[in-house]
């Protein structure tokens, strides 16, 4: 997708109840209204879909995307408070309500980045009929030990990530001072300016006086970055579906190196780390992602 095109994206609004919330999830949708996806695509914490849309695009023709933001993210509301939060069970949950809700006529291949890839994993643990193949670009996979350590602990991980996201800056006068601040700079350092311009697009919220705010709260963000307290290696056990992982050569959040640490009984799992990129990988390497999923679509179909 060329910069200042047209984008394929639809906005869509799906109604989910998960537990006790009733939900109005946002998404962007490549294809008509009372068609279903072929993937569902989960972003990765602090953004939202937007933020790929650059790299979803050229799917358009080919897959069917719907990229949704998750609770507090983009414009998806947050309903619940970020205090107390201890696991993404709150994001699994929502995506298996989307699943129901969607009423698809056959499983969906789930999509994610960093965040979005490991409550593609906690989803399809739950939903085995319903899932067709997970593809995850540098998932939050924490090594068996440490997460082990952490479900012990039954507490919230306090790090230096936890800590920038409290006090991330969250207002702005305008969605032009936030892209001269962040273009070029800190993680959107190795970022094409059009992702930046998608995150800053649905990532920042309007407010009366002209300026705009944060849509995912500082607060939430960092309670995010330190609930950890979800059973992963748990959940990848029992995953059923073919899995697929691109994890980052520099900075990576996936413990799993090769296909053979990956817990049994699993689906099918390949595992390549990609030469050169960073954890944002799928920002940074759209033709890669483009590729990975066309392939992992040809694959299923033989």
């Amino acid at each position: 997708m060329v910069p200042g095109s047209a984008s394929p994206f639809r906005k869509t609004t799906i109604e989910i109840h998960a537990g006790r919330d009733h939900l109005p999830i946002a998404a962007l949708a490549n294809y008509p209204a009372g068609e279903y996806p072929d993937i569902i695509w989960l972003h990765a914490n602090g953004f939202n879909a937007r933020t790929y849309a650059h790299m979803l695009g050229p799917l358009t023709g080919a897959l069917r995307v719907l990229a949704v933001d998750q609770r507090g993210h983009g414009g998806t509301p947050q309903q619940r408070p970020a205090d107390g939060k201890l696991d993404a069970l709150d994001m699994r949950d929502d995506v298996i309500a989307l699943l129901e809700a969607l009423a698809a006529p056959g499983p969906v291949v789930l999509a994610g980045h960093s965040m979005g890839g490991c409550v593609s994993i906690l989803a399809a643990a739950e939903r085995p009929a319903q899932v067709r193949a997970l593809a995850l670009f540098d998932p939050v996979i924490l090594s068996r030990e440490r997460a082990d350590e952490i479900l012990r602990r039954g507490a919230p991980v306090e790090s230096p990530l936890v800590a920038k996201a409290r006090s991330r800056r969250r207002r702005f006068p305008s969605r032009d001072a936030v892209l001269e601040t962040y273009v070029g700079r800190s993680i959107f350092a190795t970022w094409p300016v059009e992702a930046v311009r998608g995150y800053v697009d649905d990532g920042f919220r309007d407010l009366p006086d002209g300026s705009v705010e944060l849509a995912c709260a500082p607060e939430w963000e960092a309670a995010n970055f330190a609930a950890h307290g979800h059973d992963i290696w748990d959940a990848m056990s029992r995953v059923r579906a073919p899995i697929r992982i691109w994890r980052a050569e520099h900075g990576t959040t996936c413990a799993i190196g090769d296909a053979a640490e990956f817990p049994r009984p699993a689906g099918q799992v390949k595992v390549e780390t990609v030469a050169g990129a960073t954890h944002f990988l799928p920002i940074e390497r759209p033709e890669l992602v483009k590729a990975a999923l066309v392939g992992l679509f040809a694959d299923l179909r033989t």
